[in-house]
């Protein structure tokens, strides 16, 4: 499959299908819709409406440059999805790199109307052209503001930004397996670091003395005090913010020492000013677990002098791919 600027040969000429979605978008070349959608795409959902246009490239620069455009320009950018496993429910985001409001009120339109599942439509206008809506406004256009999932009783609040593993059902086992290498009696103060919408916080909570979750996205944090709400949970506190100014020895003194603490961190790990604070917290055990067991890797190896791996089971959240879900439990020595 040829998706970049090294499919173009010099002095050629390419015909680029520019793929618009009803509703699955892409500004990739030639690549089928069954790729695009995943395991839970349905078959309605990959109609696309196509235009074509002919290029002439006459060194590799200009391939690069035309493909950067081609791709910019593309309306809309970029779209992602959330479907509820338990009720059906579908969250569809789209993303424009501009603002064309006759444009997007049709296609938006056209979406609604052709896909009545979507029980919550939203648009992001995005001139950063990239796949980031960290910083951007989510508008709803049409329907509820959030979808949910259920996890043993547990319900919980799915924002746009929320982040909720992708596999729900595969999810289950993971904090499973969390919970179990966490060893809670009852009598713990746990710290669950990069909590999310508190989806590992509250599974564990029942469990707990005190759970406090920190998280980069306010959104997120707002979901998870919500979902505590909803879930009747009040052992619970959460902070927004950037862990590594959020996390310090005087957050440490005001909250609490952690006996346990459980790191769930995006594909980048944990920051080396995190692991500091966590090291001198010295919490009894910690939980790790990592989309990236090469970055995860990394950071046990900065905590090797303090703790000890006793535990790790990879979890395969991404069937018929090489990536897992890698917990490890650490225990101190």
């Amino acid at each position: 499959m040829c998706i970049g600027s090294n499919c173009f040969k010099v002095g050629k000429q390419f015909e680029l299908s520019r793929l618009v979605m009803l509703p699955e978008i892409a500004t990739i070349f030639h690549v089928t819709t069954d790729y695009l959608l995943g395991v839970k795409g349905e078959p309605k959902m990959a109609k696309l409406l196509t235009t074509k246009e002919t290029f002439q490239v006459n060194s590799k620069a200009e391939a690069e440059t035309m493909v950067m455009n081609f791709q910019k320009e593309a309306f809309p950018k970029l779209l992602s999805y959330n479907i509820s496993e338990e009720d059906g429910n579908v969250m569809l985001i789209i993303c424009f790199y501009h603002e064309d409001e006759e444009a997007r009120t049709a296609l938006l339109d056209a979406v609604a109307a052709e896909f009545p599942q979507i029980t919550s439509l939203y648009y992001v206008i995005n001139g950063k052209a990239n796949d980031s809506i960290s910083d951007q406004e989510c508008i709803l256009y049409k329907g509820e503001d959030a979808i949910y999932e259920y996890m043993e009783g547990l319900k919980f609040k799915i924002g746009p930004k929320s982040f909720y593993q992708t596999n729900t059902k595969q999810a289950y086992k993971l904090y499973s397996v969390a919970r179990e290498y966490a060893a809670l009696t009852g009598s713990e103060v746990v710290y669950d670091l990069y909590t999310g919408t508190g989806t590992i916080a509250q599974f564990v909570s029942r469990q707990a003395s005190k759970v406090i979750g920190i998280e980069y996205v306010p959104e997120a944090i707002e979901d998870a005090k919500i979902n505590s709400t909803i879930n009747g949970i009040d052992n619970t506190v959460f902070y927004a913010g950037d862990m590594k100014d959020v996390l310090s020895d005087e957050f440490v003194k005001r909250n609490g020492h952690p006996d346990v603490i459980i790191l769930d961190p995006p594909r980048a790990g944990v920051d080396e000013r995190v692991i500091d604070v966590i090291l001198r917290a010295a919490p009894e055990r910690m939980v790790y677990v990592s989309c990236n067991p090469a970055t995860q890797a990394r950071d046990l190896q900065l905590m090797d002098g303090m703790y000890k791996v006793v535990a790790v089971q990879p979890v395969d959240m991404f069937p018929h791919t090489h990536h897992v879900e890698n917990v490890v439990k650490l225990v101190k020595k």
